[in-house]
């Protein structure tokens, strides 16, 4: 007497759309990845502290640099303080405490850090940060 087998056959994995999916996945990280390293002027030297930490931003946190030169640049253009107002301003009526980074270089004018933080506080931005880093180790 045959008894018949009542098991479903084996089922094959697809691996094609898996791979696929951890494609575009790794894909989408490292392009947005490279896009906030993008916001962070390189030419900008923060000023060095004791306790100065590593750059932890917060999501939706915008980045203000103010070279040596003074000027300022926020996304990668240059603005005056009446543009940087304006685009603060707009940001500020859509989002409460929105989070605002100053990296002022070390050789800036304290007056124009006084300028930039002037001009978060008329936007109404008061979540406002500084960027600096720890000393280099001697040897």
């Amino acid at each position: 007497m045959k008894f018949s087998s009542r098991q479903p056959p084996p089922i094959a994995i697809q691996l094609a759309p898996m791979i696929d999916i951890l494609l575009l996945l790794l894909s989408f990280f490292i392009i947005s990845w490279q896009f906030s390293k993008s916001e962070t002027e390189l030419n900008v030297s923060v000023p060095t502290a004791q306790e100065g930490a590593e750059p932890e931003r917060v999501r939706g946190e915008i980045i203000i640099n103010v070279l040596a030169d003074g000027l300022i640049r926020v996304e990668g253009l240059a603005v005056d303080r009446k543009e940087l107002l304006e685009k603060l301003s707009n940001i500020a009526k859509q989002f409460k405490n929105q989070p605002v980074r100053i990296r002022g270089d070390g050789d800036v004018a304290y007056q124009r850090i006084v300028e930039v933080i002037d001009t978060c506080q008329k936007a109404g931005i008061w979540n406002i940060s500084f960027a600096t880093q720890r000393p280099t180790p001697t040897k």
